[in-house]
């Protein structure tokens, strides 16, 4: 009886670790998609703006398409995923032995972690790229109405200069942003490759840490510090963001 749960609980846990291998490839290609069109959309901002482009700046539906296949891709990954562990999380609480007990919440606790971490990055790319489309979509308004305007009459030359000296500022304030979010596009894929290793290395020292509960003690006190340093660095960025977002429109 033992023995067949204990073979029900390392399933499981193969069945978390294979399925957070996925979701951690498809999210490295999810971000490389949305890093592709942050590129490809500060390329076509470069463009003349004289020319009487009457398309979306978003090229579109091939990338769209591309875009909501992952994530619905994601999604079902992601539900998967919260399905074994609330499975875990039943096998836990029908454990008799409180040592084991204490053992299956550690690493419980641990999957319940990177599937937070892994549904706020999907979440938070996901955003991302419908802000920058949503830009988009809003600079090529205005670029149609100052064409429709420019075509439309031969008079009130100084309001149309006004219009395009108000497209460049707006043109100027968005590349700045894009800039921005490509800086922090890269610095996510950095910080993406190093958490990597920095599982690997916690799955190891989550094993010390249960043949010695000083190790746990430091490994807890380690976690305390990179929520902290987290919640830090998330402020720091939104700061900043609101901060261009300011310069931006005023």
């Amino acid at each position: 009886m033992a023995a067949g749960s204990s073979n029900y609980w390392e399933d499981l846990r193969k069945q978390a670790r294979q399925l957070e291998n996925e979701l951690d490839l498809k999210l490295v290609s999810f971000s490389k998609l949305c890093t592709s069109h942050s590129h490809s959309s500060a390329r076509d901002g470069g463009r003349d703006r004289y020319s009487s482009d009457t398309t979306p700046l978003l090229n579109g539906s091939s990338q769209d398409r591309m875009f909501e296949t992952m994530a619905i891709e994601i999604e079902q990954l992601l539900a998967r995923l919260t399905g074994v562990n609330d499975k875990m999380a039943e096998y836990t609480n029908s454990a008799g032995v409180p040592s084991l007990n204490a053992a299956l919440m550690h690493t419980l606790q641990r999957h319940r972690d990177i599937l937070q971490d892994y549904t706020h990055e999907f979440h938070k790319t996901k955003a991302n790229f419908m802000a920058i489309r949503e830009r988009e979509n809003l600079m090529g308004s205005v670029r149609k109405d100052i064409e429709s305007y420019k075509s439309g009459s031969g008079v009130n030359n100084r309001r149309t200069e006004l219009f395009l000296k108000e497209h460049d500022h707006l043109r100027n304030s968005d590349r700045l942003i894009e800039e921005t979010i490509s800086i922090a596009m890269a610095t996510k894929e950095n910080m993406t490759s190093q958490r990597g290793m920095l599982k690997s290395i916690h799955s190891k020292m989550n094993t010390l840490a249960n043949r010695f509960p000083a190790v746990n003690s430091l490994i807890q006190r380690i976690n305390l510090r990179k929520r902290r340093d987290s919640l830090i660095l998330g402020g720091v960025i939104g700061v900043c963001t609101i901060l261009l977002l300011l310069y931006a429109f005023h």
